[in-house]
């Protein structure tokens, strides 16, 4: 072999020059057949500068390149568990891969609701119920860090943040969970302590209203980072909350006394204002919504007696108009809901004697009611997230 051939070769790859390995980090974002690789650029970068970097799957040997992190990987397969590595390239050639990474499973946005049972066969609990909502498939999924009742959720696409609410005493403590690695982590506290609060957002921040106060809490996912929001037009507690991508719709739930009330507030994420909503049909209280980038579909709760409904009202974003929605399948109150772009599931909660575990499936676009897959135990006093958002919900 000549030094000419010998020295091309060399040139165009030289193991003595190229970088070290990256360090792995998170994978985060897998969605829809994607997933973004986090690392750490190497102190060590050889012969010469980085060029790019190169994140490789396993199985699959898919590869995404990028100049910085993360580096997004494509055309992986929803529901097939995946590792990454990462290798940075130079004039001389790649490195070597870094470590595996932890695994992680993408999903299609808008499959799942993640249901914390709060009060359930009893018993505070930290019981969680994974929905699949095109089957009706109920299975476990990571508890919640700490028994809890009387909590509120939102969330994106990869995860859910929920407020715990008691614990058994009032808390200013959120989980954060995500979808893809049916993982849960703690989340940036609340500013108060309280529950019997409701939430809503659009694919970058959540609102949490907090409970037995006025005060809201702007939730931004990106950076798990929360600061305070333009408070409700007066002290509530036990109410529900659902939205598009540019208005959050909160009805007040019991303003004073035992009894609840039929104010909602419009909440704007854009300008951080809030205003006037048109009012639910009843006064009520210990609701629950869902919806989708259209309407959210509220169920009242307790009416002014205190007494569990089936009713529950369609409200259309577009025109700020309210109007009757198909009742539920039995009259109920303390609930949850969750759902995607088609419909919402409804966890009933506490009947006229008892906690149940009905579910209630509601499609948007015939306002039918039937029966979704019910809880794993008896419960009430839950709340509730999905992997949906983008338009809300997907």
């Amino acid at each position: 072999m000549s030094k000419r051939y010998i020295g091309g070769l060399i040139s165009a790859f030289n193991s003595l020059k190229v970088a070290n390995a990256p360090t792995i980090g998170a994978v985060s974002g897998a969605l829809n057949a994607k997933a973004c690789v986090a690392f750490t650029a190497p102190s060590c970068v050889g012969g010469g500068a980085i060029t790019s970097y190169t994140a490789v799957s396993n199985p699959g040997f898919k590869t995404g390149t990028g100049t910085t992190s993360p580096v997004q990987v494509t055309c992986l397969t929803n529901g097939t568990a995946y590792t990454f590595t990462v290798s940075a390239n130079n004039a001389y050639g790649p490195s070597a891969f870094s470590a595996a990474s932890s695994s992680v499973t993408p999903v299609a946005a808008g499959t799942t609701g993640i249901f914390a049972l709060g009060v359930a066969n009893g018993c505070i609990s930290a019981t969680r119920d994974k929905y699949t909502f095109s089957s009706c498939a109920v299975v476990s999924a990571t508890s919640s860090s700490t028994n809890s009742r009387y909590g509120s959720a939102a969330g994106n696409a990869t995860v859910g943040i929920f407020t715990l609410g008691q614990t058994p005493s009032c808390s200013t403590t959120r989980n954060k969970y995500t979808y893809s690695t049916d993982t849960n982590g703690s989340a940036a506290a609340a500013t108060n302590a309280g529950y019997g609060g409701s939430a809503a957002g659009n694919s970058t921040i959540g609102i949490f209203t907090l409970g037995y106060t006025c005060v809201r809490n702007k939730y931004t996912y990106s950076g798990d980072t929360n600061g305070t929001a333009t408070a409700a037009s007066t002290y509530s507690n036990f109410g529900a909350a659902a939205g598009n991508s540019t208005v959050g719709i909160f009805a007040l739930g019991q303003t004073t006394g035992c009894t609840g009330t039929t104010t909602r507030n419009k909440y704007t994420y854009s300008g951080d204002t809030s205003a006037s909503a048109t009012a639910s049909s009843i006064a009520s209280k210990a609701g629950s919504a869902s919806g989708n980038c259209a309407v959210g579909i509220f169920a009242i709760g307790a009416n002014a007696s205190n007494n569990p409904t089936t009713t529950r009202n369609k409200y259309t974003y577009s025109g700020d108009t309210n109007a009757s929605a198909t009742s539920a399948t039995t009259a109920s109150n303390y609930g949850s809901a969750a759902g995607n772009s088609t419909r919402g599931i409804f966890a009933l909660g506490f009947g006229c004697s008892s906690a149940i575990t009905t579910r209630d499936k509601y499609t948007y676009s015939g306002c039918v009611v039937s029966s979704g897959g019910a809880a794993s135990v008896v419960s009430y006093a839950g709340a509730a997230a999905s992997n949906g958002t983008c338009g809300v919900n997907v």
